[in-house]
């Protein structure tokens, strides 16, 4: 599944994801305190958003609720962040990941328990 999604639409997302089904009115009083959104952009980005197929409305009470995971989202972002930049190499990620970043030794031991975890599931 292929889920491209605006930062706007991950606004939304992000308020479902917490909370659940949630009132489109009460979406749109989080994002007017959160970033000063209107009432009339928060009900345009949650239609965008049911157009795609990641957000579902019913009555009554126009409530909302997510289709889709952020676990599903950041597979596809991580995915097409890879092909686009890496050449679709996740080890050229995450050398370039730990190149610019400063590891501590809990952080570097965090990853090679992934790498064992990763290395038992192909025996």
């Amino acid at each position: 599944m292929e889920i491209k999604l605006f930062d706007s639409e991950l606004k939304i997302m992000e308020i479902l994801w917490k909370g659940g089904e949630t009132t489109a009115r009460s979406i749109a009083e989080t994002l007017k305190e959160q970033i000063g959104w209107s009432k009339t952009t928060t009900y345009t980005v949650i239609k965008k958003c049911i157009d795609k197929g990641v957000v579902n409305r019913k009555e009554p009470g126009f409530v909302c609720r997510p289709l889709i995971t952020k676990e599903q989202v950041q597979e596809f972002e991580t995915r097409e962040l890879i092909d686009k930049m890496y050449d679709g190499g996740a080890d050229r990620l995450v050398a370039s990941l730990l190149n610019s970043q400063k590891l501590s030794m809990d952080e570097i031991q965090h990853l090679e328990q992934l790498i064992d975890h990763f290395k038992q599931q192909d025996d």
